[in-house]
């Protein structure tokens, strides 16, 4: 009976591992900005950003959440990020480089599903983690792909300039 339990507290011990969340890389961080977007009227997604402090100047860590309000494969989650990765990019990037970031983006996201939550973390000089609901899904170790995705958000050229100010708590 003794070793049952001492198996079932080991168990929760090693769940709580796994069911580990995007706030603990940000404990600290608190809702900087949030928006909706949406095409054509309809809504696609909302979107709030999480930090420690005021994104200014200086690189710091954040947490881009995304709850999808319609059904979206991860085909087309990839496609839309790579086209607007290489249209913020310019002719800067390498097909190798597309097609391996590519790849990574296929391990970071799923198929989503209406009220399905996807959060990114920025780690400066690290690279950024993905987390699918509060499971950690996948982490891509690479800076330069993690200030280029997130760029399609927070660059001053991105499609949605309005969602940007309020991811930025300017509006």
């Amino acid at each position: 009976m003794r070793a049952l339990i001492l198996f079932a507290a080991l168990l929760c011990l090693l769940s709580g591992t796994v069911q580990a969340s995007w706030r603990q890389d940000l404990p600290q961080a608190r809702l900087q900005g949030q928006g909706e977007l949406r095409f054509f009227g309809l809504r696609i997604y909302s979107a709030r950003l999480w930090s420690a402090a005021p994104l200014g100047q200086a690189p710091a860590p954040f947490a881009l959440e995304l709850t999808y309000h319609r059904r979206i494969s991860r085909d087309s989650l990839v496609q839309t990020s790579l086209e607007e990765i290489t249209r913020l990019a310019g002719t800067d990037l390498a097909p190798d480089r597309l097609a391996r970031w590519a790849r990574e983006m296929r391990q970071a996201f799923v198929d989503v599903l209406p009220g399905q939550r996807i959060t990114g973390v920025f780690l400066p000089g690290v690279g950024c983690r993905f987390y699918v609901g509060d499971q950690l899904q996948h982490e891509i170790r690479d800076p330069e792909f993690a200030d280029a995705f997130f760029a399609i958000w927070l660059d001053p050229r991105t499609r949605d300039p309005e969602l940007r100010q309020q991811l930025l708590g300017l509006q």
